[in-house]
């Protein structure tokens, strides 16, 4: 992004401008070669992350309520727990009772709810002395209303034409209805510099590891450039999130979001395409990212759940396999969000609080088989230490899909039901024949180059041969 979003006078011209910019940006995703990369963290070559919603997680919506349930969370097999904002909210324009976690009035502080920055370091040690990752929610693109950035540097944001500060605006060029928050301007380097600093600030004096970026893509690519070079140089570990779907970006990031994958997974499972879509859709994927780059996948997270419903609205009984399918492509890291774990079958609300009902259906033992996978068979760690990836030909029609991801000597072969029977279906063309073993009953089953294999309706088959990754979390 190249226009002066903080001039009054060339604002309208400003709207346009940046259209334009966006619409070349989306042309030249569409002509993206695959990014060599080798600065991801080793320790995240098997990773699977956690999202916590602070405010609803307990009763108390604390930093020390959720403490107490890091051991839970770790015995899932959860390697990354992702923060949502802590900072304090703005008052100004606010939503609902306790508004946005993501319209901030103060980066260097939090939010007096949750506990006090003392409170979020303990949390970090424990979370870190348990073995986990932690990074924090970044929202770079905007601010609350009521930040002091907005009368002590009114310029650092994108104005009107009348002078007035905007909200926040999206990536055609137009002020979004979010209300709550002002859009900054990115072509003020003071501001960028200020922003780094804030960022440096939870860096030094809460010892996370890195960041997921709120709307990254409405950011400008340098500026996230711009803070890979600041942090990674001294912090071997450091991780970065793109709240984004973008090859370019991960010149700069670790991982971005997988909504492709997401929004195909919801039209199958409410019958809209069917699973013939997924093989062009997967070696898009492979030729727009290459082989090292990390892409989150997920069936909910917290915009998914409280605005287009949990995955049991918006996938039923498909959401079991579809997850096992998000978790076991190419390049994936599996998300979790707070609640999945015991089948959270309500949209919590955003901007109140609605704390999450623990009694539901245990789905743990689930979650907890397909990460051990991912963590003990080097063919589904991600990105450059991961296997390659063969689509299998099924006669399984548009309800049932196959795969094999392998590495060496250890191979993952995934098939995957749709329908609403169970169903036999034949396979083709497998690449490493053999004995492999069911990952959920542990039976030895005779895998051929060509044969049959029995899928549950709803469902899937996980069948694994080859050795053990000899570190496993």
């Amino acid at each position: 992004m190249t226009i002066n979003r903080g001039s009054a006078t060339l604002a309208l011209a400003c709207t346009f401008a940046l259209a334009a910019c966006k619409a070349s940006e989306s042309a030249a995703r569409a002509n993206a070669t695959p990014i060599a990369r080798g600065i991801h963290p080793e320790w995240s070559k098997n990773s699977v992350i956690y999202e916590v919603n602070i405010r609803q997680y307990t009763p108390e919506g604390t930093f020390a309520a959720f403490t107490k349930e890091l051991p839970r969370i770790k015995s899932l097999g959860v390697d990354i727990l992702w923060i949502m904002p802590v900072q304090p909210i703005g008052i100004l324009n606010r939503k609902g009772s306790l508004g946005s976690y993501y319209s901030i009035s103060n980066y260097t502080a939090v939010n007096p709810e949750f506990g006090n920055a003392a409170d979020f370091k303990a949390m970090v040690d424990a979370a870190h002395a348990q073995g986990f990752k932690i990074i924090l929610d970044w929202v770079a693109n905007h601010t609350a209303f009521d930040h002091a950035w907005t009368t002590a540097h009114k310029d650092w944001y994108t104005l009107r034409p009348d002078g007035s500060i905007s909200r926040a605006i999206d990536d055609k060029g137009k002020e979004t209805d979010w209300s709550d928050v002002a859009d900054l301007n990115y072509e003020s380097k003071p501001m960028r510099a200020a922003m780094i600093g804030e960022m440096q600030w939870w860096l030094d004096n809460t010892g996370i590891d890195g960041f997921r970026c709120d709307i990254a893509g409405f950011v400008p690519n340098d500026f996230w450039q711009q803070v890979s070079d600041a942090f990674r140089p001294t912090r071997p570990g450091f991780f970065m999130l793109a709240e984004a779907e973008d090859p370019k970006l991960h010149s700069s990031f670790d991982m971005t979001y997988g909504w492709e994958l997401y929004h195909l997974m919801n039209d199958i499972t409410q019958g809209k395409k069917g699973t013939s879509a997924l093989t062009p859709f997967l070696a898009t994927q492979d030729s727009l990212y290459g082989s090292t780059a990390y892409r989150m996948n997920f069936t909910s997270n917290h915009d998914e759940n409280s605005w287009n419903g949990t995955e049991f609205e918006r996938m039923g009984a498909d959401n079991v396999p579809a997850y096992v399918l998000s978790a076991v492509v190419k390049n994936s890291m599996p998300l979790l969000y707070t609640g999945m774990e015991v089948s959270l079958h309500k949209r919590l609300k955003f901007f109140d609080k609605d704390t999450v009902d623990w009694s539901g259906p245990s789905q743990a033992a689930f979650y907890r088989s397909i990460f051990a996978l991912k963590h003990q068979n080097v063919a589904l760690w991600n990105g450059p230490w991961g296997g390659t990836q063969h689509v299998l030909t099924t006669n399984g029609g548009d309800r049932v899909f196959a795969l094999t991801r392998e590495h060496g000597a250890n191979s993952v072969a995934v098939f995957v039901n749709f329908d609403s029977t169970d169903v036999r279906v034949a396979y083709q063309a497998l690449t490493n024949p053999g004995d492999y073993t069911d990952w959920l009953s542990k039976a030895t089953v005779n895998l051929p180059v060509s044969g049959t294999i029995d899928i549950p309706k709803h469902g899937y088959r996980v069948l694994v041969r080859g050795a053990l990754a000899a570190e496993s979390k």
